[in-house]
């Protein structure tokens, strides 16, 4: 009973060192893809990506909220609209309720180029995923979903210097 035990542990051992290994992979093509798509507009990657973060936002938010999603400092994200804006991907415009405070919006034409060049990138993404059941595909998206709370902690480990203490 014990060796079956042992056996299942050194199974999930060996499967665990593989998903980091993978998972790592995943990061770098994933990176790499992103660097080419930014490259090929003429953007930094972290621009491409906040673009990417605004459209699934659908409505104008503040630069604060930019910081948020990307989870860098305030000024930072400032930069980064300063050159979208430059680049003719986003707007800034006046809050229609509170004057005082200023909305960041993305250019519907620029938007519309965007999603045209993602959908002849993402042509295959659904075949990925043939042979797959629902319960395995909520397995995936519920992955994905811890995968990116996971990185946003870490994220915050980072930027505060918190790296040498042990995770929460």
């Amino acid at each position: 009973m014990a060796q079956r035990r042992d056996a299942g542990e050194n199974k999930r051992t060996r499967l665990l060192e593989e998903l980091s290994s993978e998972s790592r992979r995943y990061m770098a093509s994933y990176a790499l893809f992103n660097q080419a798509v930014a490259d090929h507009l003429d953007l930094h990657p972290t621009d491409l990506q906040c673009l990417n973060l605004l459209g699934l936002e659908g409505t104008p938010v503040t630069t604060g909220r930019i910081a948020e999603l990307t989870g860098l400092t305030t000024g930072s994200a400032t930069r980064l609209v300063d050159r979208l804006e430059r680049a003719g991907y986003v707007v800034r415009e006046r809050d229609a309720t509170d004057r005082r405070r200023v909305l960041v919006a993305t250019v519907p034409e620029k938007a519309a180029e965007l999603g045209r060049m993602w959908d002849r990138l993402s042509v295959g993404w659904h075949g990925l995923f043939e042979g797959l059941d629902e319960d395995e595909l909520a397995l995936i998206i519920g992955h994905m979903r811890r995968t990116v709370e996971f990185g946003a902690a870490q994220v915050i480990r980072l930027r505060d210097g918190m790296l040498d203490t042990p995770e929460a």
